[in-house]
């Protein structure tokens, strides 16, 4: 049998790139001879995460469509030919069995350039509200991965499969015992936990609600987890300086997601389709403050769909820095609430994702 060669497309967020890591790595699993190739944009995190996987990347010189017209608007589509160009130079060198986009500026010329040479392709749509390029994409794909009901709305419901979101493995079995979790964090397991995180750059309107609110944070109880984001991390402690209060515990990246889950009472996020996966999977009850800086407002809609259904609480951003620690503080010390929320999360989680989602991309390789 011939290697089975397979290129994945997308990435500039962590939400993006975690979801097509757990792919990748589910596909060695069953077919350990593969070749997998990444494809990304050139100066985005994925050029640096991929390959510290283990896995080949390529970048694309593609750039996200600016909102207003002028000079970034012609550097947009100068950039798009190029990446085009280049795409389908890459397809016909590699000459892969499968191509499958999850998301993200370089998604759309490599999974043209696929389509317009007859290879199989796959879109994992990780939102409840699915992008341009993905519905434009939609018509001529042969398989649709969701995550979300009622997705016939964008794409030809012939072509959907609802698997859910891959997230990270040690997340789906996670063994770690909470005084474990508390003490990697030096923190007392009796004390009561908040998370806070904003995806791995940051949000800086979270970030902002944080600063605003350190005396509420300083006078109570409640233990923090703060992941400020590469972004802001430095400002940050030199704005605080030696003003950090003792129950406030900061840190730049969060590695070890599974044992911040696990010390958590209580998370405060952003609303990327990933996180959402990640906090149905550990059945955490989260407050999600959607980001407004996103195409078609998809975290909105995002958290909206948990919120409906009381597997969370929405704040909107504009009103995180009069809002969302009183909501904290009040919903920490409802132990009942907690708990319904997290009950009702568990219920939306699709732990089995990435390998429904692997699945599928074997069914068009075998095709």
């Amino acid at each position: 049998m011939k290697q089975l060669k397979i290129i994945i497309s997308g990435g500039g967020t962590g939400g993006h790139i975690f979801p097509a890591l757990s792919i990748a790595d589910e596909l060695m699993k069953r077919y350990p001879d593969a070749g997998i190739l990444f494809v990304g944009a050139s100066d985005r995190m994925e050029m640096e995460k991929v390959p510290a996987h283990g896995y080949k990347i390529i970048g694309l010189p593609v750039m996200g469509l600016p909102r207003k017209p002028g000079i970034r608007l012609l550097k947009f589509f100068l950039k798009l030919w190029k990446s085009q160009k280049k795409a389908r130079s890459i397809v016909f060198d590699f000459r892969p069995d499968v191509a499958i986009g999850v998301g993200g500026f370089a998604s759309g010329p490599l999974l043209r350039a696929a389509i317009r040479a007859k290879v199989p392709s796959l879109i994992q749509e990780q939102n409840s509200y699915a992008g341009i390029t993905n519905k434009l994409l939609s018509k001529r794909v042969n398989r649709i991965c969701v995550a979300y009901d009622k997705m016939d709305r964008f794409f030809p419901g012939n072509k959907i499969v609802l698997t859910g979101n891959p997230v990270r493995e040690n997340l789906c079995n996670m063994a770690i015992d909470r005084n474990t979790a508390c003490r990697f964090f030096n923190i007392d397991p009796s004390k009561q936990i908040i998370l806070i995180i904003g995806g791995s750059l940051g949000a800086l309107s979270i970030n902002h609600s944080v600063l605003k609110n350190i005396q509420l944070i300083e006078e109570s109880d409640v233990q923090v987890i703060w992941q400020t984001g590469n972004l802001y991390y430095q400002r940050i402690m030199n704005d605080l300086k030696d003003s950090v209060p003792e129950n406030l515990h900061i840190y730049q990246f969060l590695t070890k997601m599974d044992y911040a889950y696990t010390a958590a009472d209580l998370v405060i996020s952003r609303a990327g389709a990933g996180t959402i996966s990640e906090l149905c999977v550990v059945g955490k009850p989260a407050i999600l403050v959607p980001s407004p800086n996103v195409a078609e407002d998809h975290q909105t809609k995002n958290a909206a769909a948990l919120a409906e259904k009381g597997a969370a609480v929405m704040i909107p951003d504009n009103e995180i820095e009069e809002r969302l620690f009183r909501e904290a503080y009040r919903l920490i010390n409802e132990p009942y609430r907690l708990e319904n929320i997290s009950g009702e999360c568990r219920k939306l989680a699709k732990p089995d994702a990435t390998r429904l989602i692997v699945d599928q991309i074997e069914k068009l390789v075998n095709r």
